[in-house]
């Protein structure tokens, strides 16, 4: 895959991976993968989503394909470190919805030895950076920009268009709240709303 052995075994610390992309990018889908793939080699791991992500379940993370893996739902970031103990990879799904402590919690897991795992928008609707990704993915060593399809172009979406005149920044949604747009189709259809 992406990471490298290294080289220096006595100056082995952790990580923090960041998976980011737009909605329906496949972004729960690879950090359920990452974190089975730990399972299977008999890591000790533990997944926290924030409580506010009520969508599918309380105890678990569901990506949109339904595959599924059992989670603990936190109200703030400041828990994850606190309940992390003994882990050696620590999963986070819906980083966006996180305090800015998320960063500090992320870097100080990293900072013990442990992989962090961290998935979330990059951006929001209106296609601005999203809470605390642009600081988690500044300080990550390992980022991956997934991409969904363009619901109108068939072109690789950046952007969550959401389709609610709704004006807050978080709306929980679906496919029926939200759709992928490529560059061009989110600034044709923001333009349309004006």
């Amino acid at each position: 895959m992406f990471l490298e052995n290294p080289v220096n075994h006595n100056e082995q610390f952790g990580w923090i991976e960041v998976i980011c992309g737009s909605m329906f990018s496949g972004k729960t889908e690879e950090l359920i993968r990452r974190l089975k793939r730990a399972q299977f080699a008999k890591q000790k791991i533990e997944i926290f989503k924030p409580s506010i992500d009520q969508r599918f379940d309380d105890n678990l993370v569901t990506s949109h394909d339904a595959n599924q893996i059992l989670s603990t739902a936190v109200p703030a970031a400041a828990n994850i470190y606190i309940l992390a103990n003994d882990c050696q990879v620590i999963g986070i799904d819906e980083a966006q919805f996180f305090d800015d402590e998320i960063v500090k919690v992320c870097n100080d897991l990293a900072n013990r030895g442990v992989r962090v795992i961290v998935a979330g928008l990059d951006m929001d609707f209106k296609g601005n950076p999203f809470g605390p990704m642009p600081a988690l993915m500044a300080t990550a060593e390992y980022i991956t920009k997934l991409h969904a399809i363009c619901t109108h172009t068939g072109n690789l979406a950046h952007y969550s268009y959401r389709k609610s005149e709704q004006k807050d920044l978080v709306v929980l949604g679906e496919k029926k709240d939200y759709k992928p747009l490529s560059r061009s189709a989110f600034y044709k259809m923001n333009k349309k709303k004006r």
